[in-house]
């Protein structure tokens, strides 16, 4: 599901592919007005499995990222309202998130921004954080 939910530098919120042509792609926003737009092959775009959160020891990928907020959050809207919380806030409610997270290369932007898509991401009723391929090899290890 991450692997269609784009951002588009410069641009807020987050974009659901729709097609791709010939040096551009046509994305929705993943909101209620559904707004379509062309992105052109100038513009940076990165899809949110591409993505990955700096730890201790290695790199988290998005998705369990996202997950642990979810659980956390009991699978609704996170209560944290990240435009007015402080950084204080950020940090421990990150740290309950993700305990082990690189405290000198996670900004608090960088977690604000997190919140952000998490709301979006529920807002739009899209709660499947882990990718097909994870599923498949749990139920491989319990077969």
């Amino acid at each position: 599901m991450l692997r269609t939910v784009l951002t588009v530098a410069g641009k807020p919120g987050l974009y659901k592919l729709v097609s791709s042509g010939r040096n551009m792609l046509i994305v929705e926003t993943i909101d209620a007005t559904k707004k379509r737009m062309p992105v052109h092959g100038t513009d940076k775009v990165v899809s949110l499995g591409d993505i990955a959160m700096y730890t201790d020891d290695e790199e988290v990928p998005l998705w369990q990222v996202l997950d642990n907020v979810k659980t956390k959050c009991e699978g609704l809207a996170c209560g944290i309202d990240y435009k007015k919380a402080s950084n204080e806030e950020l940090a421990d409610f990150f740290a309950e998130v993700l305990p082990n997270y690189d405290r000198d290369r996670v900004y608090m932007s960088h977690v604000r921004k997190l919140i952000q898509w998490y709301n979006i991401l529920v807002t739009a009723g899209l709660t499947d954080f882990v990718p097909e391929e994870e599923v498949s090899e749990d139920a491989a290890e319990e077969a």
